[in-house]
C-alpha cells in the first residue's frame, strides 16, 4: 500500500494596498491635512509656535480692556509669542491695588496713571509707560434727545452730508447742557415730545461711579472746568467748587464701571438716555453693526463738548519682560491697525489722511471732528482731583479702601 506523504500548501498573502483600499486612502488624505496645516502655519509664522516659550503677562486694565479680550488682538499677540491675561478694574482699585502678581497695567487716562507712577517712585518699583492711542470722552445718545438739544440751541449738528444723511456727531454745548440740569428742567420741559418721545426725567448725563471710573472722574473734571469759567480749579476754592457741582454728578453715578453696555441694548434709551462715555466705543459698535447688517446705526448719536479732554490710555510696564508688549502696542503695525478697527486715534497717525479715517471711509462712518472749539479742558491737580472726587462721590475710606490720592 503506498501512502501519499502530505503537501504543505503555501497560499501568497494579498498585498496590504489590495486588501486594504480604504486605509491606502485613509493615510492619504491624513498626509495632505498635515501638509496643508503645515504649509498654512509656515505661512501665518505660527509653525514653530508650540515649541516656543510663551510670555504670559497678567494685568490689570481700565475700560480699555476690551483691546486685549479682542480675539484679533490675542491672535497677533500670539505670533509674538505673547500671551495676556487681564482683569477689569475701576481708576482706584489700579491705583491702590495689589501690583505684586502683575506684569502691567493699564489705566484709560493720565489722572489714574500720574497716581500709579507716584506710587512706584516711593516704592522704589519698576515703571516703563508707554502711550498706544487715544480716545476722546463725548456723551453718546439718541438722535431725538439730540434734536431736542438742537432745537434748543444746545447742540450743533457737525456736518450736513450731501446725500441727506442724519448727521451722527454734534457739538454740545456743556455749559448750556449743564444749566438745565441745574434749574431742574425736564426733558419733557425741553418738548421732546414733538420728536415723539416723552420723559419727566430732569436733563443729566449719566456717568458710571465717580469712585470707580476714569470716565466719571475725567467728566467730573470737565463740568469743574466749565462751571468754572474755563479755568482750572485750583487748591483754594475746590472744596467749595465740588460741593456745588456735587448736585450734577453724585446722583448720576452707575455701579460698576461699564455704561456702554446698557446704552447699546434694545432697553438703553430706559435706563439712560445720555450716558459719557469714550468715542472709540461708539465708533467700533458702529463698525460691527455695518459689519454684521451693511448700515448704521443711526438712531444713536454722540455730543462732543465744546471744551474738549482726549484721555490717553497709558500702559504702564510693572516688570522689564511686559516691555515687549509695551513696544508692540507702539510699534507694530498689524497692532496699530487692530487698535483703529476697535475705534481708537492712534498716536501719530495723521486722522486726515491715514489709516483711521480709511478704516471709518470704507464702512461710510464719517469721521468726527473733535476740534469743537480751541479751549481744551484742563485737568487739575491730581492731588485737587482726587478731592473733588472723593467730596462729589462720598468715596467709603478706610484700611482696606483708600479715598483717592491717599497713600496705599
Amino acid at each position: 500500500m503506498t501512502v501519499e506523504e502530505p503537501r504543505l500548501a503555501i497560499r501568497r498573502q494579498r498585498s496590504i494596498v489590495r486588501r486594504r483600499p480604504r486605509f491606502v486612502a485613509t493615510v492619504a488624505t491624513l498626509l495632505a491635512l498635515l501638509l496643508g496645516c503645515t504649509t498654512s502655519l509656515a505661512l501665518s509664522g505660527n509653525l514653530l509656535l508650540p515649541f516656543d516659550r510663551i510670555l504670559v503677562l497678567e494685568g490689570r486694565t481700565g475700560s480699555k480692556g476690551d483691546f486685549f479680550d479682542d480675539p484679533e488682538v490675542q491672535r497677533l499677540l500670539l505670533r509674538h509669542r505673547i500671551r495676556v491675561h487681564v482683569t477689569v478694574a475701576g481708576s482706584q482699585e489700579l491705583v491702590h491695588g495689589d501690583y505684586s502678581r502683575l506684569s502691567f497695567l493699564f489705566p484709560s487716562g493720565r489722572p489714574a496713571a500720574n497716581d500709579i507712577i507716584a506710587r512706584l517712585k516711593r516704592d522704589n518699583g519698576y515703571s516703563k509707560t508707554y502711550n498706544p492711542f487715544v480716545s476722546p470722552l463725548v456723551l453718546a445718545t439718541y438722535r431725538d434727545y439730540a434734536r431736542t438739544l438742537e432745537n434748543k440751541g444746545i447742540a450743533t449738528p457737525q456736518y450736513r452730508p450731501d446725500r441727506g444723511d442724519e448727521p451722527l456727531y454734534y457739538s454740545l454745548d456743556l455749559a448750556a447742557f449743564l444749566t438745565k440740569g441745574e434749574e431742574h428742567r425736564t426733558w419733557n420741559d425741553l418738548d421732546i415730545q414733538r420728536h415723539g418721545t416723552t420723559n419727566g426725567n430732569v436733563v443729566v448725563a449719566q456717568t458710571s461711579h465717580i469712585c470707580q471710573s476714569n470716565s466719571a472722574e475725567t467728566f467730573l473734571a470737565q463740568v469743574a472746568f466749565t462751571r468754572n469759567g474755563g479755568q482750572v480749579p485750583e487748591d483754594a476754592g475746590a472744596d467749595e467748587l465740588a460741593a456745588r457741582i456735587k448736585p450734577l454728578l453724585s446722583a448720576q453715578g452707575m455701579p460698576g464701571v461699564d455704561v456702554f453696555g446698557p446704552y447699546s441694548s434694545p432697553e438703553g434709551r430706559g435706563i439712560a438716555p445720555v450716558v459719557v462715555v469714550y468715542e472709540h466705543q461708539y465708533l467700533a459698535y458702529q463698525a460691527h453693526f455695518h459689519d454684521t447688517r451693511k448700515e448704521l446705526d443711526t438712531s444713536r448719536v454722540l455730543l462732543y463738548p465744546t471744551f474738549q479732554f482726549i484721555t490717553q490710555p497709558q500702559f504702564v510696564s510693572l516688570r522689564p519682560e511686559a516691555d515687549r508688549l509695551g513696544d508692540l502696542l507702539i510699534r507694530d503695525r498689524r497692532l496699530r491697525e487692530r487698535a483703529v478697527a476697535l475705534g481708537f486715534r492712534t498716536i501719530g497717525d495723521d486722522t486726515d489722511s491715514g489709516e483711521f479715517k480709511k478704516y471709518l471711509g470704507d464702512r461710510g462712518i464719517p469721521v468726527p471732528d473733535t476740534r469743537t472749539d480751541d479751549t481744551r479742558t484742563v485737568m487739575p491737580s491730581q492731588e485737587v482731583l482726587n478731592r473733588m472726587v472723593r467730596e462729589v462721590g462720598d468715596c467709603p475710606t478706610g484700611p482696606e479702601t483708600p479715598a483717592p490720592g491717599a497713600t496705599p
